[in-house]
């Protein structure tokens, strides 16, 4: 049974189909998304049309067009979907839960101080936390796991998935402290591409800094590739060679004086902290309830 329409009753299952082709405008390709036959789809497309009493495609020409009832319809529609899938959303996680993840990074420097301000103003909600790399955090929001990810960077174009910056970190390079820039404290990237690198593996947000930094150099493969940036902090700190990360990550190491952190002198190397949630999921009052408290806390 579907939606009535100043009463005609549409079934649900057209209008998903007219959706399609109103933005294919083929009924081709329409057949081939919604795994239909095409004459399946053109029949829906005809009842439809029967139980409206108009015209909603032009097939006068080679390449079908909607006619300007059907751009009228083609809003309503997507209106309709969206809502649907609001409201399924809605009824099928519990109501006060909250459900974040993020890069181990942000987690361990960014998260707890948002947490905890989030939850003195929402002391009902229940907040589930969750860490992991960025490729597998952005599946988890497009799979509805997730409400919301925080990473470093933007997510690949996804229609599904909506992203803001929230704030921008510098890079930096962290050396030993008895390497030869750890007194200077800043060096230019030139001079810093001779230098023995450490890296983490590809696919890695922090390796994709790495490489639009120093990728360009042949001779700047990274000595050594290791799975995470703790594991990659350690590392420097024995004498290994040297990383290209944020700030925010080797604070607590340069304190300790594990490492000794080098500007980059001539060039300003930055990335952004980004939230990424989907975009059906954007009514959701935890959520956005969330997102008011990290653009307060983290927001530039």
């Amino acid at each position: 049974m579907g939606p009535q329409l100043g009463g005609v009753r549409v079934e649900l299952r057209h209008l998903r189909t007219f959706e399609t082709v109103a933005r294919t405008l083929s009924v081709t390709q329409a057949a081939r998304e919604l795994h239909y036959a095409q004459s399946s789809v053109s029949d829906q497309i005809q009842a439809l049309e029967r139980e409206l009493g108009v015209e909603l495609l032009d097939r006068s020409q080679r390449r079908i067009r909607l006619t300007p009832q059907g751009s009228v319809l083609s809003e309503y529609t997507n209106r309709i979907l969206k809502l649907l899938e609001e409201a399924r959303w809605a009824v099928s996680r519990p109501g006060s839960e909250l459900a974040v993840g993020a890069l181990e990074t942000v987690g361990l420097h960014l998260l707890p101080e948002v947490l905890s301000h989030y939850r003195s103003l929402y002391p009902q909600a229940r907040v589930r936390v969750g860490q992991d790399n960025r490729g597998e955090l952005y599946k988890a929001v497009r799979r509805g796991d997730l409400d919301l990810c925080l990473t470093f960077g933007d997510p690949p174009a996804d229609a599904g998935l909506c992203f803001e910056t929230l704030a921008e970190e510098p890079l930096v390079v962290i050396v030993p402290p008895a390497h030869h820039l750890a007194a200077r404290g800043r060096a230019g990237l030139e001079e810093l591409s001779r230098e023995a690198f450490l890296a983490t593996e590809r696919g890695c947000g922090f390796r994709e800094m790495y490489d639009s930094s120093f990728g360009a150099a042949p001779s700047q493969e990274p000595i050594a590739e290791v799975s995470g940036i703790g594991t990659l902090g350690a590392c420097v700190a024995a004498g290994m060679g040297c990383a290209l990360l944020p700030l925010i990550s080797v604070r607590g190491q340069a304190a300790r004086g594990e490492v000794a952190v080098v500007e980059v002198g001539d060039t300003d190397l930055r990335t952004t902290v980004t939230m990424t949630w989907l975009d059906r999921n954007s009514t959701n009052p935890n959520l956005t309830g969330f997102q008011s408290v990290l653009r307060k806390q983290l927001g530039s």
